[in-house]
């Protein structure tokens, strides 16, 4: 069952934002994940503001696995940096 990444984000250094998403396919990659969104919110209802990222994994081991890894926990200080994100898992219903 897939599991979708949203990634609701503030960016606070353009710069260091660049080299994060540079960054980031490289660690997705060995988990089987496929990026299929990045935006900018539209508001139809409360708040959209910000970017947003939608990643798909094909099960939950998967997003654990990714987030745990040693490429992806090297990149947290600079995501710190670049951005405030909140980051949350969704499994398929």
């Amino acid at each position: 069952m897939s599991v979708y990444v949203i990634g609701r984000i503030v960016v606070k250094d353009a710069a260091k934002w660049a080299s994060y998403r540079e960054q980031v396919p490289a660690t997705l990659a060995p988990w089987g994940a496929e990026v299929l969104l990045r935006g900018r919110g539209l508001p139809l209802l409360g708040e959209a503001g910000g970017d947003v990222v939608v990643v798909r994994y094909p099960d939950a081991a998967s997003v654990r696995g990714w987030h745990a890894s040693a490429a992806y926990q090297a990149l947290i200080p600079l995501r710190e940096q670049a951005c405030d994100m909140v980051l949350a898992a969704y499994e398929e219903a």
